[in-house]
Formats: structure tokens, sequence, C-alpha cells
């Protein structure tokens, strides 16, 4: 058995025990929560959009948890940092700078992830200079498409709305840009992942990992979502809201 089999089976074993022992209800929520008509066989492709500025647990958590997805499904899983500007290196919020070297491709994805980073502040590097810039949001309002999951986290919610994809669209974001959300049309869900289907949004920081390991668990399972956890020694906290 190489590495990856005996890490899969160990996690994957962990996990169910886990779920055997909290109870069949807890093992039928699980089940319930893949959504209907996942292409099993079919690769998932996720592109993380990164620009200066972008906060860096914002992209490194969505990051590693569809990275680590891949142990435990067998469905291949492919995770790419994509950029709508030139490919090159981004410099985080924090000085981290991460080689880009995918350009924008959204018809090569099923999921695209939007970190947020730099709200507060409405100079260069972040957010608002991306808003201001146009080329981001531009890029998302025509990336939608039927077959593609569009989601965001934290502050990066708002360049969604700059691209008015969450219009009318229950949604949440980071607590401070809340009213911003709001005034922008966004139906406010007090939750801490909002599932309205092809829109996927999510609270604060942290709260990528909450995103990607419900869609993790929307795409490839339960199983492929508690193994994640039970490896990364972290369980999913807060509330999912779905239609």
């Amino acid at each position: 058995m190489n590495r990856r089999d005996m890490l899969r089976a160990s996690t994957a074993l962990g996990a169910v025990a886990g779920l055997a022992g909290a109870g069949p209800a807890a093992a039928a929520t699980a089940a319930a929560s893949r959504r209907p008509g996942a292409r099993d066989g079919s690769h998932l492709r996720v592109h993380i959009a990164m620009f200066d500025g972008v906060e860096e647990l914002d992209f490194a958590a969505p990051y590693e948890v569809f990275s680590a997805a891949r142990l435990f499904t067998d469905r291949p899983v492919e995770v790419r940092y994509v950029t709508a500007s030139r490919p090159g290196f981004v410099r985080g919020a924090y000085g981290t700078q991460v080689r880009v070297e995918h350009p924008w491709a959204p018809d090569e994805a099923d999921v695209i992830v939007v970190p947020g980073g730099g709200y507060a502040r409405r100079e260069d590097p972040g957010v608002w200079a991306e808003i201001r810039r146009g080329t981001l949001p531009h890029a998302l309002a025509a990336a939608a498409r039927p077959g593609l999951t569009l989601s965001a986290l934290c502050t990066g919610v708002m360049l969604l709305s700059a691209a008015g994809l969450t219009r009318g669209r229950p949604c949440t974001t980071h607590h401070k840009a809340r009213p911003d959300l709001e005034a922008q049309g966004g139906v406010l869900k007090g939750a801490r992942v909002v599932d309205d289907g092809d829109l996927v949004t999510a609270g604060g920081i942290t709260s990528g990992l909450e995103l990607a390991l419900w869609l993790v668990r929307r795409e490839l399972g339960p199983e492929a979502a508690t193994s994640v956890e039970a490896m990364l020694e972290y369980e999913a906290r807060g509330t999912v809201w779905t239609r």
C-alpha cells in the first residue's frame, strides 16, 4: 500500500468511526449534504483568484483543503492559483509572495474561489484597488455560466458584489463589510457559509476553511470532507445556509 492509499485508509476509517459514534442522525445528515447530481468520476477543477493585497489565510486555507481532498477521493482534483492580470508574483497582505503561473481561464474551472484582503483600507493594494481597477470584477461577471460555482469568502464577496453577482441573492461576508454588501443588494443570511447553488459565500477570514470543507462535502461527499477534517485536526464550525 502506498503512502496515499495508507493515509486515505487510516484517516477515512477514523472519520467513519466518528460518525458511527455520533449516531444515525449525524450520519444521515452528512449523507444528505452531498449535492445531487455531482459529477462522479470527472475532474473537480478549483481556481483560486489571486491579486495583490490578498489575505494570506483567505487563499491558503481553501488551497490546502482542496489539495488534501485529493487523498480521500477517486475523483481527480486540480487546484490552481489564477490571476485576471498578468501571471507573475502576487504579494499578500502581510508580504508573502506567491508565484501565480496560471492565467484566468474560467471555462477550465468547476469552482472559482475569490479570497478577500485589504478592505479596511481604501488605498492599494487589496479589494478596493481591484474594484477601482475593474479587471477582476469584469472577469468574474463574464465567467458566470451553467456548471460553474462562483464562491468567495471574507471581503472577496465584495468583488462578486462589484461584478453584480450577489444582487438579490442570499450571501454573507466579513462582519465589517456586511452593511456594504446589503446596501449593494445582497440578501444577507446569518450563517458562516451560504450556499445558493452556483453562488457560495462565507464570512470572515478563517471561514475559508468552512467554505472549502463545505464544497468538498458537496462535490466529493461527506467521507472526503470528514477525512480532510481529521487530517487537519480541525472541525468545521458554524451554520451552513442552503436552499
